[in-house]
């Protein structure tokens, strides 16, 4: 697997693992579309939403559609493999929070001798990789309301 995109499920999976808030809360307050008691009137499932711009909180963000489902980053490179970067597009498309309501595609890059960026191959295990940090994190903000709403 290239650095890049194991670097990239790692640090997906430690933002999907890690409690409410931390680091990335004040990129998920700025994309949060609606609040998460709102999640069942939105078009897409809004936990799936949630813990898709929190796993990514470490990219930056080319694009949002919350009514569409749809998230677009902006090229990542990470500085310990700066001849690599990625670009990821996230929809969710149901109002369910299931595993077929997510769809994740990455775009990965690499220089080639002549400095120009070229198009590679990306491993169906990264992808993965993310999907499941973002189911991750929509179960853990699921249960986490849930919890909240009954004390």
């Amino acid at each position: 697997m290239p650095r890049i995109a194991f670097r990239v499920i790692m640090l997906a999976s430690v933002a999907a693992l890690t409690a409410c808030g931390g680091g990335s809360k004040e990129v998920a307050d700025r994309y949060r579309p609606v609040q998460l008691e709102q999640a069942a009137s939105m078009r897409v499932n809004g936990y799936l939403w949630q813990a898709a711009i929190e796993t990514l909180h470490f990219m930056p963000i080319a694009s949002t559609d919350a009514t569409g489902g749809v998230i677009v980053t902006d090229w990542y490179t990470d500085p310990s493999a700066p001849n690599e970067r990625i670009k990821m597009r996230i929809a969710v498309m149901d109002s369910r929070l299931r595993a077929d309501a997510l769809k994740v595609s990455i775009n990965r890059q690499a220089k080639d001798r002549g400095g120009e960026w070229a198009e590679q191959p990306v491993q169906q295990a990264t992808v993965a990789g993310v999907e499941d940090a973002i189911l991750v994190r929509a179960r853990q903000i699921r249960i986490g309301t849930v919890t909240e709403k009954d004390d």
